[in-house]
């Protein structure tokens, strides 16, 4: 439990840090990057796997390419329905979505580094 709420924290921070370094997207507060990160582990959990089972042709063709833009579809469909959350446009939600996956990549790393003896 203690590792989730780690996780989501620092997830929510690197919303805000990818938000400060590229203009393309915009959190208002930590609070709606909590949020923000909340709704995105909802969407990411309950819509991708359906977006990944109807779009498997076009996954496969563009050989794995096209689950970038399932994925940009999933912080530009975060955007659209949080009020503290903006992106600019869906190349902008593509990119953000880019530097959210690497950060997240590094955040499991890290936690599962520190979490290991457990």
């Amino acid at each position: 439990m203690v590792k989730l709420l780690i996780r989501w924290s620092l997830l929510a921070a690197a919303l805000l840090l990818i938000s400060h370094l590229y203009s393309g997207m915009v959190v208002q507060s930590f609070t709606a990057a909590l949020i923000v990160a909340l709704v995105l582990g909802l969407l990411n959990a309950i819509v991708r796997p359906v977006l990944i089972l109807l779009t498997l042709p076009a996954t496969i063709v563009t050989l794995g390419l096209f689950l970038f833009v399932i994925n940009a579809a999933m912080l530009y469909t975060a955007a659209w329905m949080l009020d503290g959350f903006q992106v600019t446009g869906f190349g902008a939600a593509l990119l953000a979505s880019l530097l959210y996956s690497a950060c997240g990549m590094v955040i499991d790393a890290a936690l599962q580094h520190l979490f290991r003896d457990r």
